[in-house]
């Protein structure tokens, strides 16, 4: 590896792990039958910081989109359930859920963030309402990460409750439910500062068959695809076009991804001339 600014180099390795940093370099390795780690010839570790940085940048893009994401999921679940069963409490009625110990764990853990934070309106609650077991749905649903949300969502025993949620982007229930539990992976590398570009998500989305149609083609449904970003990608810009159309979050993710390694990430090559991203 060619070192310019070996100064320049010291600064970033005191900062960041060497182990951690390592790990954006193993594309730069050439094959190697023996084990060995040697380098492409050419390669620069300012290339590799490069690499590190786009990454960096990349996880923060999709914090954004997950976060407004996991919002409005937050807002139609507490809508859902306590318009359509004319109950503040909703989340309390153990029959609506599928699975009672699944619920009965969710609401466990509800009982004990509402406790525990420090939140102005839970606290308002536990001072004013203690009488209640927990808060009103959407007290609660403000205290869920998204991987509980994901949960509550997944083990609603009507799938018409289900579907309700996902009418509102324009989806299958099944495939919503999949997709809450494929982001919950991806956010939890992100939120953990893991490698996210050319990772492999080992938990895959099912991806839409039927609906909505401007998305269908959009997907790569190539096998050594199904892992990779791409999808990832896909489907939240489409969902931020209905929950935050004036993001131009689509525009931040197509600037990012200029001249950037995509065959890793699970890009199609003619994705840049899809009407889907602008």
């Amino acid at each position: 590896m060619e070192i310019h600014d070996a100064d320049e180099a010291k600064h970033y390795l005191s900062h960041i792990n060497y182990y951690r940093l390592r790990a954006y370099w193993l594309p730069f390795e050439a094959p190697n039958q023996n084990g060995g780690h040697q380098f492409r010839p050419g390669t620069k570790f300012t290339d590799v910081i490069a690499v590190y940085q786009f990454d960096r940048e990349l996880r923060l893009l999709l914090m954004d989109a997950i976060e407004r994401i996991e919002i409005s999921l937050r807002a139609q679940w507490a809508n859902q359930l306590s318009i359509n069963y004319k109950n503040a409490l909703a989340h309390e009625n153990s029959s609506l859920f599928k699975e009672e110990w699944i619920w009965e764990r969710g609401y466990k853990e509800l009982k004990k963030e509402l406790q525990n934070s420090r939140e102005i309106f839970a606290e308002h609650y536990q001072r004013n309402y203690d009488h209640l077991k927990t808060a009103p749905i959407w007290v609660c649903c403000e205290l869920m990460s998204i991987g509980n949300l994901s949960r509550w969502i997944a083990n609603l025993k009507k799938p018409r409750d289900r579907q309700n949620i996902a009418d509102t982007y324009q989806l299958d229930e099944k495939e919503l439910v999949s997709f809450l539990h494929h982001l919950t992976i991806v956010r939890n590398h992100c939120a953990h500062h893991g490698r996210i570009w050319n990772r492999e998500i080992t938990v895959k989305m099912a991806l839409p068959k039927k609906k909505p149609k401007e998305l269908i083609s959009v997907f790569n449904r190539n096998r050594d695809a199904l892992a990779r970003l791409y999808n990832t990608l896909a489907m939240l810009n489409f969902l931020l076009s209905i929950v935050s159309p004036a993001s131009q979050w689509s525009s931040k993710l197509i600037d990012l991804l200029d001249e950037r390694p995509l065959q890793a990430m699970g890009f199609p090559e003619n994705w840049r001339t899809m009407q889907f991203w602008g």
